[in-house]
């Protein structure tokens, strides 16, 4: 006769409500990415977060039909208290186009983390003898969010590339787990560390399908030396506000359209960056990217060569998205 106990950590109803739960948050999960892909300009971001959905949908499938073998309901989710529901709101609310980091940050760096955590737990206190259902789901589960935490932490470092970017990360990351702290965790009981970065090291083989290979910025050096120096000068002027000296770079019979193009990125353009170039015959289609307090804007100038050197013939303006604030 076996001396192995039969009996788990949780109860039975006590594991049936841990997975309503899980199924919440996973379910959540679902929901926002599926939500996030329209608002997201940033391709790596965007296709990470519809590779995900299916497998946060999964999750929340296998916790349902898991329920009714506990005696429980099946396929239903709940929060573990009214401050679960509160972080889960927090973590949906960046919505902005801008606000790229603070998605990534909230599912990636903080949620999905922190569901590794408790799943990990949660398997390790599993009888193998009477609970492999359950045992097979956490293993699936904990595998699959280990692996999405480490291509978001990937993501996440690739587009965080400045000083600003930074802070925004650390700040948004310190405000959720403070809330997901005030909740106990996603079972309202969870033990601290919230997060143990121990069990989050995956082996990059392991990452790289879930990870979108981004192509380089443009190299400004594609441009001819003299294109480059004319192109730099308007671009200077159109950072300093010397509508004058921008104009001079243009030809006369386009200024107009060109003011026009140029209209929804009015109040001051703050940056400006070559992002592209293409000829059309002895004609070189330069694309700028400018941002301006209310807007960021895709401009496509056409250059041409006169006596004078190379001035602007044509402009039109590609595409605008808002900015909007950083939390």
């Amino acid at each position: 006769m076996s001396s192995h106990h039969l009996a788990g950590h949780f109860s039975v109803d006590d594991s049936a409500r841990r997975i309503r739960n899980y199924r919440y948050a996973e379910e959540r999960m679902m929901r926002v990415l599926g939500g996030w892909i329209a608002l997201t300009p940033e391709l790596p971001a965007k296709l990470l977060f519809g590779r995900h959905v299916w497998d946060c949908a999964q999750h929340a499938d296998l916790w349902g039909r898991r329920l009714p073998e506990l005696r429980a309901a099946a396929h239903e989710s709940e929060p573990a208290n009214d401050a679960m529901v509160a972080f889960t709101e927090m973590l949906e609310s960046p919505e902005g186009p801008r606000q790229t980091l603070e998605r990534i940050v909230g599912v990636y760096a903080v949620l999905k983390p922190h569901l590794v955590t408790v799943y990990a737990r949660h398997l390790a206190s599993t009888n193998a003898v009477y609970e492999p259902p359950t045992r097979r789901i956490l293993t699936r589960c904990l595998e699959e969010e280990r692996r999405h935490a480490a291509a978001g932490a990937i993501v996440l470092d690739r587009l965080a590339r400045d000083a600003a970017g930074r802070a925004r990360v650390a700040d948004c990351a310190r405000r959720l787990l403070a809330a997901l702290e005030k909740a106990g965790g996603v079972t309202g009981d969870a033990p601290a560390p919230l997060v143990d970065p121990a069990l989050l090291d995956v082996a990059p083989e392991i990452v790289a399908p879930d990870l979108v290979q981004v192509p380089p910025d443009f190299d400004p050096a594609a441009l001819s030396a003299d294109l480059a120096s004319a192109v730099n000068d308007h671009r200077e002027s159109l950072e300093s506000g010397d509508a004058a000296g921008a104009a001079e770079w243009v030809e006369p019979g386009a200024r107009d359209a060109l003011s026009a193009a140029f209209a929804p990125l009015a109040g001051g353009i703050t940056s400006t960056r070559v992002v592209g170039l293409a000829a059309i015959g002895r004609q070189q289609m330069v694309k700028l990217r400018i941002e301006s307090p209310r807007a960021i804007g895709f401009v496509q100038l056409r250059w041409t060569q006169t006596t004078s050197g190379w001035r602007i013939a044509a402009g039109d303006l590609v595409s605008t998205e808002p900015v909007s604030a950083a939390p």
